[in-house]
């Protein structure tokens, strides 16, 4: 009878060639903290609680889920006491606590820990506008540099192509013979750059192909101009620099925004035994001003606020921002540690939980658990406006060398058309005259030039 009431009271297990007793049902501690386990009615959802569930499955285990009665997570005092799951855990209220643990050496001492099921460090939550610097070349920014070189491309093109027309177009040398022809190469480059400031500096093309490359470089300026601006004043807006926090080195070097960390955490803890001269620096001026918070949500509402920057465990403040898009975590990440269920000394499903914790990360349940309790709520890009691919403005790019094209064969057609004009009236054959006149054009420096040399023409006719 009392074997039957142990077999009842207990089952017994296979994993590994491990064979365990565990109780029937285990009595989980856990505390609310998104996205780690959160309420949901009367149920429980959250990371912690998916994860929970994954286990139970591969181990055929029973349980009962209970919140921890003091709120927090297990902090050890002056009397060597635990509170919060650690101290259920130790007291025997509960089987195992399940929850962002960091796994600790006096934690380690007091409770047996599993694996990490998640890997996690120290970083910094602060806003984005006084988390970044301003760079020297900034206003370069609204574009890429593949777009930038494409502009610069077309200019030199369109440039080309003007100085082209106006060398090949009749209308462009039949003014009177005081007068030059102005539109040499450079100031056909000087030309086109007037168009990007919206300026036009003359003389201006008067034959129907020099305006129709003008016009269509025109069109390309101001639709690019439009573009530079939007974006440039969008980074702008997104972006404003009052100083730059990039790391702790930085935190700690500067005086003008207050940081903090939560209360009796292991991220506290950290920087109180570090013999890092900034970490103790950092750890020496909170504890100067009692910049504490008592809860994760009190340090995202500060560093929401402005000039607060929050210290805490990188995993929460990634998902802080993805809830918030004013919010951005610093790079820098120290104290690389992780989250760990606990148990009670010496029990036995330690070893079987971890085989599962490990048989899913290697499966790549984990990491899908991650991105589905960590998605951002932010648009992409909502924050900074990216730079300007190629690809946006290929349209424009395809008007200009459609433009381009058309220019240089109106000047085409113009000489042809006169050179027709001036065969018939000097008895020449068309191609003499046009090889003629596209060789004067391509040599003449000015319209003096080219006139003598087309009176000359005529004389010897």
């Amino acid at each position: 009878m009392l074997f039957g009431i142990f077999l009842l009271s207990f089952g017994c297990f296979l994993d590994i060639g491990v064979c365990t007793a565990v109780p029937s049902e285990l009595r989980i501690t856990t505390i609310k903290q998104e996205p780690y386990t959160m309420s949901k009615g009367a149920q429980l959802e959250g990371f912690c609680m998916d994860l929970l569930s994954e286990i139970a499955k591969k181990l055929g285990l029973k349980y009962r889920v209970q919140m921890v009665r003091d709120g927090a997570y297990g902090r050890q005092d002056e009397s060597s006491h635990w509170n919060g799951m650690i101290g259920e855990v130790v007291r025997g209220e509960a089987d195992l606590a399940i929850a962002p643990l960091t796994l600790t050496a006096a934690r380690e001492k007091a409770v047996a820990m599993t694996k990490p099921f998640m890997q996690t460090g120290i970083s910094i939550l602060l806003r984005k506008d006084i988390s970044e610097e301003a760079g020297l070349f900034d206003f370069l920014t609204p574009f890429s540099p593949e777009t930038w070189v494409g502009i610069l491309v077309a200019y030199i093109a369109t440039a080309a192509c003007i100085f082209l027309v106006t060398r090949l177009s009749p209308c462009e040398w039949s003014q009177p013979l005081s007068e030059r022809n102005g539109f040499s190469f450079l100031h056909s480059l000087w030309y086109t750059a007037g168009a990007l400031t919206l300026q036009g500096p003359g003389p201006h093309p008067r034959a129907l192909s020099g305006r129709l490359v003008s016009c269509t470089w025109w069109l390309f300026t101001i639709v690019l101009l439009a573009c530079y601006f939007s974006n440039l004043s969008s980074s702008k807006a997104s972006d404003s620099t009052q100083l730059t926090v990039k790391g702790f080195g930085d935190l700690a070097n500067q005086d003008m925004i207050e940081y903090g960390c939560l209360s009796g955490s292991s991220t506290l803890a950290f920087f109180k035994n570090s013999n890092n001269p900034v970490y103790r620096r950092i750890y020496e001026h909170m504890e100067r001003t009692k910049s504490f918070v008592s809860s994760m949500d009190e340090g995202v509402r500060r560093a929401k606020e402005g000039n607060f920057a929050f210290i805490g465990e990188s995993v929460s403040l990634d998902l802080a921002v993805a809830r918030h898009c004013e919010l951005v975590r610093a790079h820098e990440i120290v104290g690389m540690r992780g989250f760990s269920i606990a148990a009670s000394l010496g029990s036995p499903i330690v070893k079987n939980l971890s085989v599962a914790i490990l048989q899913l990360s290697e499966a790549g349940e984990l990491a899908y658990l991650r991105s589905k309790w960590w998605a951002s709520s932010c648009m992409a890009d909502k924050g900074r406006s990216s730079a300007i691919q190629p690809h946006s403005l290929r349209g424009m790019f395809l008007v200009l060398s459609i433009g381009l094209g058309l220019g240089a064969l109106a000047a085409i057609l113009e000489l042809t058309s006169k050179s027709r004009k001036n065969a018939a009236e000097q008895k020449k054959s068309y191609c003499t005259v046009l090889t003629e006149e596209l060789g004067l054009r391509l040599r003449a420096s000015d319209g003096n030039k080219l006139q003598e040399n087309v009176d000359k023409g005529k004389e010897d006719a």
